[in-house]
């Protein structure tokens, strides 16, 4: 799948999340790349041989820590399209799933869930 169709099942995604969950955030942009940098899987405690591990990142403040004097840069939610396309195989319904999952997970990250909670929910 070529990065246009990607990106489009990303958009798709998005708009596929309950309006009552993204009217209400702030602040906050997704982007689409191939692979995660070297410096986010380290970050994360991930090796630079399991980056097919990462799927999607959310980099900001989670709206749950914030204080009503909160002024940065937007939260940015970062969709890897190697890593799904390693996880969900060649089949287009099964990479646009992981990739609507991915959202809702990273969305959740927003929100100030986390991993073991997103993963009480099945969007881990």
């Amino acid at each position: 799948m070529n990065m246009k169709e990607f990106e489009a099942l990303v958009a798709e995604a998005i708009d596929s999340v309950p309006e009552e969950f993204l009217e209400r955030m702030e602040n906050w942009q997704v982007s689409v790349e191939e692979w995660p940098r070297p410096q986010d899987l380290l970050s994360l405690g991930i090796s630079l041989e399991n980056r097919h591990s990462l799927l999607g990142l959310y980099r900001g403040v989670p709206a749950t820590k914030r204080t009503s004097y909160y002024m940065a840069l937007p939260d940015c939610i970062t969709i890897f399209k190697g890593p799904i396309e390693t996880y969900a195989g060649q089949d287009k319904d099964a990479i646009k799933n992981q990739v609507r999952r991915t959202i809702i997970h990273e969305i959740g990250h927003y929100w100030g869930i986390g991993e073991k909670r997103l993963r009480e929910l099945g969007w881990a």
